[in-house]
């Protein structure tokens, strides 16, 4: 029998074969309804993307759309996936899945002429015009694991850097972990606006101007994406972005040393060069461990370290106002000064900080309160570390140029 020979059942054999899944043929006006859906969506929205679709199928009543992504439409696509599923199923009139697959031709897109070189991996690096020229310097808030307070300090530094006069902008990074959407309050803000193919941020406490993928899909939403659509995701938020004129970025950098952290200080690499990059830790000789391997990445890349971060110094009971050091004290200090690197200062572990975060209100609007005064003092100890290593300050003008500093 050969292999194109339908199987012959013999006199009393009872096998079937088994009914294959309906499928939509290559012919099905369906498939054309879907394609015309996704263009004009996207359209809508100002982009000038293309997602083939790849197949179409139906199974237990319910349609299943794939469609074809690359790194730069990855990002795009997955945002829109809550819309396009309502689209299809008013278009198709039945229930609609939507998924995307990666393309198989996304490594040869990215050797096509005039594209970015690959790295390493056969990953692509951003080229050079990948920043927006109104972004002066950046500030990267690193840690070498999650769960350390790393955003925390990286909302409040650039609220609290805002508050010292400086125009801050603030990107979420961590694409698997985004965060700072909601320590800005962004619930009360509404989704950001697309003009152009091109991203408005939101304006936050301080005028903090903030980008997170977060703000695009939806919260629940876990990102399952491997590390060419990350990277393509993260070019996207910096340079698909009308940042306007900032002193500074301050980027909240995904945990760990891997593709999307080489990435950002590759596309950010002259920016950084006139800011630098703070690493947080909690006092723990485990966290420690894992900040020295951050900044083993800021030194191969020759990105500046202003210095490290205590964060969960030490728990404030607002009830007996006793200080229990949970996991330990001073080891951020005493690592700073094994390996001749600036201590920035500490902040304590207080309940006020988790609900400010919860609700959207950074510490640093609270000036007052314990917090709001451990992260100012951060904030005032990185200006004057930003300062120091610059004959001018960030943007050519003095901190305080363009709103009053906080007293």
């Amino acid at each position: 029998m050969t292999p194109d020979t339908p199987h012959q059942h013999g006199p009393g054999c009872s096998h079937t074969t088994p009914p294959s899944p309906p499928q939509a043929s290559q012919a099905d006006p369906r498939r054309a309804l879907a394609s015309q859906t996704l263009a004009n969506l996207l359209k809508q929205d100002g982009h000038t993307l293309e997602a083939p679709l790849s197949a179409l199928s139906e199974r237990a009543g319910v349609i299943h759309a794939v469609f074809m992504a690359n790194a730069q439409t990855a990002p795009v696509l997955s945002a829109l996936k809550p819309r396009l599923e309502q689209a299809l199923e008013k278009a198709l009139g039945q229930p609609v899945r939507a998924s995307f697959m990666a393309q198989r031709g996304a490594a040869r897109e990215a050797l096509a002429p005039g594209a970015p070189k690959p790295a390493h991996h056969g990953q692509a690096e951003p080229g050079p015009a990948a920043v927006p020229g109104g972004i002066h310097a950046a500030l990267a808030v690193a840690s070498g694991k999650g769960g350390v307070g790393k955003s925390t300090v990286a909302v409040n530094l650039a609220c609290g850097l805002a508050k010292l006069g400086l125009r801050v902008g603030l990107l979420d990074a961590d694409i698997h972990g985004p965060s700072i959407a909601r320590m800005m309050g962004a619930g009360k803000a509404g989704k950001p606006e697309v003009k152009g193919g091109k991203l408005i941020p939101l304006t936050g406490p301080e005028g903090v101007r903030y980008v997170s993928i977060a703000l695009l899909a939806d919260e629940r939403q876990a990102m399952i994406w491997r590390g060419p659509m990350v990277m393509g995701a993260l070019t996207q938020l910096i340079k698909d972005v009308v940042w306007g004129e900032l002193d500074l970025l301050v980027v909240d950098m995904p945990p760990g040393t891997g593709d999307a952290q080489i990435t950002l200080t590759k596309t950010l690499a002259p920016q950084l060069a006139k800011g630098g990059a703070v690493v947080v830790s909690t006092p723990q000789a485990v966290a420690l461990m894992d900040a020295r391997r951050g900044l083993t990445l800021f030194e191969r890349t020759k990105t500046p370290v202003l210095g490290l971060v205590e964060n969960m110094s030490f728990f404030a009971c607002p009830h007996c106002q006793g200080e229990t050091a949970l996991f330990g004290h001073g080891g951020v200090a005493r690592e700073a000064e094994a390996l001749n690197v600036p201590f920035l200062g500490e902040v304590p572990l207080l309940p006020a900080i988790r609900e400010g975060g919860d609700e959207g209100v950074p510490s640093v609007s609270e000036p007052g309160s314990a917090a709001g005064k451990a992260f100012m003092a951060l904030a005032k100890n990185v200006a004057a570390s930003l300062a120091s290593r610059q004959s001018q300050s960030l943007g050519g003008e003095q901190p305080g140029a363009h709103q009053q500093s906080a007293p």
